[in-house]
């Protein structure tokens, strides 16, 4: 053996000795095996040290990391092998003490029992100065509920960098990455958030769906001087706000936010910076740019490009103010500099977003020049709600031709050529982004040790198993499939005698020729889980076995059920009479479907509604489906509203619901079931966008439209009513177009 390997093996063994023994010294690194070895080492580590956690699963482990290091010579918390020490059930993370590390841990398969994952504290008086987190993964590691608020990563003290981490699949309430700063718990954070790799953040359908949050409204008025830079955000769609930036003097810096719903919002603190970021939004709804608001703020040198988001969400937006407003509402622009931005394909550029009553304040003393705005097909994106003149619009460029709604704008026919990530122009330099702006890759973010999405399997995407007609036929294949299998039946009838739970995607489909009819003896034949996914093609569906119990449905979201899909297509349902209020599809409490799509669908004679998504009474943002799509559909005696959607409440934080209602026919359908049932053919509340064209109402019940909150859009064209109210709205003008 060589003298290098000799000294490798002592040092082994002298590590597995330390570890084994707590009475022995500490040497330079312990590896330790159990959560009590943990505790053992820990007193004991010294500036230099590094204790070492064994390969494996720590289960309900949570890890009190306290320690004084220097430096030069940090104490280290890490793994022995990147990737394989996973922290699942009950488990965290807190650290307090100055100059300490941690490195190479995976969190999953479980959830923080406390507010927070991984804690720059270990109390209120014990925080992590000068300390940073590194290499760590966070996968799915979410609260079972949606409504249960944590947030995954805090910050306290300050001088803490966290980088080279990977956060992905958070589904319930709370940011996950907050910087906490108070008096107490300090104010000139000075921290460093970069290389990390922000993925998959699903519609929480509420407040609280931030990615990163730096500050809060009460102590906004002070700085933090926080810099975020070198990040990946990629899907983060959990609100209207990826990141919210409520403090100042902080740094946005070579960012890049790519198919996430949403903006980078300066919501509250001035003198912050936004630069070298840059924007993907490959045409997917509600994808946003910058929102400016307050005083001194600069966004230049971003590269904007196939954003769809509108209002408070679009590719620019500059916003309205509250006169001498209170720190949580909205300062008045005052100051900013917007210049050298470069926006491809943009849907929107918002110039007086929120003005309204309250919100009356111009921007003023602000300066927006050198900006290149390209629409390769020719529309116009700029909307200008309010008065500009506070705003000193010089040297912009548009193409193919100048707005009409600003000044400082010169029309000029621009070719782009994309140049590695980016469209660049030929033959302009000085208007748009600088043409040297890096773009940070991919896979410089995160960890490579461990993989950035998980593959789920899509609807149809698996094998095709026939079912046979029979009893429970239909049940003992669903129980065998994979996600993304699909099921054919035959003509003929299938009873079912149990609710079937779905947790993956599973398609059932009936003849092209012939009918396969599904009868159910329980409250609910389909419950939808987290996760899951239905569709339904060319089967009919009758209620003629189901038992005589109140809020029955075909189709039920389970309670808390988030991430779920149903499509419906080609499919009929009949006879839900047996009990009061029987609906197809019924969104049980705390549920979020992403779609919900029906289309060639025919309801005959039912007493509910065909969807029921109101359960979010509480009327604190939230809602039950993000998305509903309701196309060439009939629907004949309902006797409730057909669609009943609701989100209550005065927040502004959601995309949705959004509602596509397109050349369906209701007959004799929303006028109550004689016992006190409200009527209405449609009962929208607080839906966010509604799109109703070529619809037909006959001997129906009025359709009802209430705006609750924000700008909600109206577009209501098209649509004849016979033997039916008018359309009951509070929108002072309808749109006609989208």
């Amino acid at each position: 053996m060589s003298k290098p390997d000799l000294k490798r093996s002592l040092c082994a063994v002298a590590v597995m000795a330390a570890a084994s023994v707590p009475s022995l010294a500490l040497a330079e690194s312990a590896l330790v095996r159990t959560q009590a070895e943990f505790a053992s080492a820990l007193p004991r580590l010294q500036p230099g040290d590094t204790l070492t956690l064994a390969d494996g699963e720590w289960r309900d482990f949570q890890i009190v990391f306290i320690g004084k290091g220097a430096a030069e010579r940090p104490i280290t918390l890490t793994a022995q092998t990147p990737g394989k020490v996973l922290l699942t059930g009950r488990s965290n993370l807190s650290l307090a003490g100055e100059h300490l590390v941690v490195s190479n841990l995976v969190f999953r398969d479980g959830f923080s029992p406390t507010g927070e994952v991984v804690s720059f504290r270990t109390s209120r008086t014990e925080r992590a100065n000068y300390s940073r987190i590194t290499g760590v993964v966070i996968d799915g590691f979410s609260k079972p509920s949606r409504a249960d608020s944590d947030n995954w990563v805090a910050l306290y003290g300050h001088h803490n960098r966290f980088d080279h981490n990977q956060l992905s699949g958070k589904t319930n309430a709370g940011t996950t990455l907050v910087v906490i700063r108070d008096p107490e718990q300090g104010l000139e954070n000075r921290h460093a958030i970069d290389h990390n790799y922000f993925g998959a953040r699903p519609v929480l359908g509420s407040n609280g769906g931030e990615t990163i949050r730096v500050g809060t409204s009460h102590a906004s008025a002070t700085s933090s001087f926080t810099t975020v830079e070198n990040n990946w955000f990629e899907h983060c769609s959990g609100e209207v706000e990826i990141v919210s930036n409520k403090s100042g003097g902080n740094i946005y810096r070579g960012n890049v936010f790519f198919e996430s719903e949403g903006a980078m919002v300066l919501r509250h603190g001035d003198d912050n910076l936004v630069e070298n970021n840059v924007f993907i939004g490959n045409g997917k709804a509600n994808t946003g740019g910058v929102r400016v608001i307050n005083r001194r703020n600069t966004v230049r040198n971003n590269y904007m490009e196939g954003l769809a988001g509108s209002n408070f969400g679009s590719a620019l937006t500059i916003m309205y103010g509250v006169p001498n407003s209170p720190v949580h509402r909205y300062v008045q622009v005052d100051g900013a500099v917007i210049e050298n931005n470069t926006l491809v394909d943009a849907r929107e550029m918002s110039f007086g977003a929120g003005m309204d009553a309250e919100r009356s304040a111009a921007p003023i003393n602000s300066r927006f020049a050198k900006n290149l705005i390209v629409n390769r097909d020719g529309r116009d994106p700029i909307r200008v709600q309010g008065d500009m003149s506070g705003v000193a619009f010089e040297g912009n460029v548009q193409s193919p031709t100048a707005t009409k709604a600003l000044p400082g704008v010169a029309g000029r026919k621009v070719t782009l050529e994309r140049q590695g990530a980016l469209l660049l122009p030929k033959g302009l330099k000085d208007v748009g982004v600088r043409h040297d702006l890096k773009v940070i890759p991919r896979e410089e973010t995160g960890v490579s040790w461990y993989p950035k999405t998980h593959p789920v399997a899509a609807l149809d995407s698996g094998a095709v198993v026939a079912v046979a007609p029979g009893e429970d036929t239909l049940t003992q294949a669903i129980a065998k499939a994979a996600p993304g299998d699909r099921l054919t039946l035959q003509s003929g009838v299938y009873i079912v005698n149990q609710v079937v739970g779905l947790d993956r995607a599973v398609s059932v489909q009936g003849p092209a020729k012939g009918r396969a009819e599904i009868q159910f003896s329980r409250p609910s034949l389909f419950e939808l889980e987290s996760g899951g996914a239905l569709r339904l093609s060319h089967v009919t569906v009758t209620g003629a076995l189901a038992p005589d119990i109140a809020g029955a449905a075909v189709i039920r979201a389970g309670q808390g059920a988030a991430q779920y899909q149903l499509v419906v297509e080609d499919s009929a349902f009949q006879d839900l009479t047996v009990n009061r209020s029987f609906n197809v599809f019924a969104a049980g409490p705390g549920s979020l479907a992403d779609r919900i799509r029906l289309e060639r669908v025919t309801v005959d004679r039912i007493t509910g509604s065909v969807i029921s998504a109101h359960t979010e009474t509480a009327d604190l943002g939230a809602y039950n489906a993000e998305v509903v799509e309701v196309i060439d559909s009939i629907f004949r005696d309902v006797a409730g509203p057909v669609l009943d959607l609701y989100r209550g409440g005065t927040d502004e934080s959601t995309f949705g619901p959004r509602l596509t209602l397109t050349g369906s026919t209701f007959e004799r359908s929303g006028q109550g079931d004689g016992k006190g049932g409200e009527a209405g053919a449609l009962k929208l509340y607080g839906v966010q966008r509604t799109e109703a064209r070529s619809n037909r109402f006959v001997d129906s019940g009025a359709p009802n439209f209430f705006r609750r909150v924000g700008s909600p859009v109206l577009v209501w064209s098209d649509n004849r009513l016979q033997g039916t109210p008018d359309l009951i709205t509070n929108v002072p003008s309808l749109e006609t177009a989208p």
